[in-house]
């Protein structure tokens, strides 16, 4: 049973159990019209066919797979030699259960001779060697499609991943660089806070996904940095979590972009103080997270971008390729700013 991943091994018994079972019922009939009195015999002869069966078949699946790949005439040769020892082995180990049950309850038995077994149940092996052969490969090659399918999506998800850390760096340098002439000290200190960040992010893009809780933990230390570049009074930042969501899991770096553009195309929209809100809840199996920005005064001639820019096209690509139709995205207007909204499964 070590070819079966553990959760299919109770599936893959109680199948051979109810084939067994159909089996028996079909020539339990049989047996009691031919005026058969011994009704267990049926069940030993079907059940005996299908569990050796049932293991040679976890075989030929092996041997299938170690055969992916090689020549055509390679596995043809491989297979013509494992025919007969199929065969073999599905005859002598049924037969030999057979004799174990019927010397254990003192019943004489005495099956055919070898060569009209070999014939009679050669002829079944070969057509059920056949089939299993056709049915292992068509599961190895759904197997190899899956695994594509998820290196793909993984290769996608870091593609989108790298494009946070450039645009990020460069929006925030740009934010650094307006204050290098009017105040070099500052500009120093900002500049090794952003190089403390940087190493933080370059280790979260090495996960691909992490908590809510991880997260977080790289969106202060930005937001700390921009209310040094702004100054305290001038954007107030708030930071909501229940504890519940610090522990689902999301891609790493997902709201870092958002926060951004709240902080650099938003505080430079008002004149005024701008509060950034950053809030993570869970709904049973969802979370919920929430990016708004509220301001007083805003610039009537800086109206904001309706689809968000780069960061929320990114993150929107990010969250189809991790989870389908399963993750929603809701970005637009909130009373003197903006909200996005974002609603994804919670694995924790």
């Amino acid at each position: 049973m070590s070819v079966l991943p553990p959760r299919w091994r109770l599936p893959y018994l109680a199948l051979l159990t109810v084939i067994g079972l159909l089996l028996s019922a079909s020539a339990l009939e049989a047996y009691q019209l031919s005026g058969g009195t011994r009704p267990w015999e049926p069940f030993l002869w079907e059940f005996s066919s299908v569990l050796v069966i049932g293991a040679l078949a976890l075989g030929v699946h092996a041997l299938v797979g170690r055969l992916r790949g090689r020549p055509w005439p390679q596995q043809l040769a491989a297979h013509a030699l494992a025919l007969p020892v199929f065969s073999g082995l599905h005859i002598t180990g049924m037969f030999g259960l057979r004799l174990l049950v019927y010397g254990w309850v003192g019943v004489d038995y005495r099956p055919d001779d070898v060569p009209t077994l070999l014939i009679f149940e050669g002829g079944k092996d070969a057509v059920s060697y056949i089939s299993f052969c056709l049915i292992s490969r068509g599961v190895w090659m759904a197997r190899a499609a899956e695994s594509a399918r998820r290196e793909l999506a993984e290769v996608r998800l870091a593609r989108l991943a790298d494009q946070v850390q450039p645009h990020f760096l460069f929006n925030t340098l740009n934010l650094i660089s307006s204050v290098m002439y009017e105040d070099v000290a500052r500009a120093d200190r900002l500049l090794c806070q952003l190089a403390d960040l940087l190493r933080q992010t370059l280790a979260a893009q090495q996960r691909v996904e992490h908590s809510v809780r991880e997260e977080l933990a790289l969106v202060q230390p930005f937001l700390a940095l921009m209310q040094a570049r702004f100054g305290p009074e001038r954007l107030v930042v708030q930071i909501e979590a229940d504890n519940a969501a610090l522990d689902c899991r999301l891609p790493a770096l997902l709201l870092l972009a958002p926060v951004e553009n709240a902080v650099k195309h938003d505080v430079a929209r008002h004149r005024g103080r701008v509060i950034v809100v950053v809030a993570a809840t869970r709904d049973g199996e969802r979370l919920r997270l929430r990016v708004s920005n509220h301001g007083d005064t805003p610039v009537p001639e800086a109206p904001p971008d309706p689809d968000g820019g780069l960061g929320l096209r990114n993150l929107r690509e990010r969250l189809e390729a991790r989870y389908g139709g399963a993750a929603r995205v809701n970005f637009g207007p909130d009373g003197s700013g903006m909200s996005l909204n974002v609603d994804l499964p919670c694995a924790s």
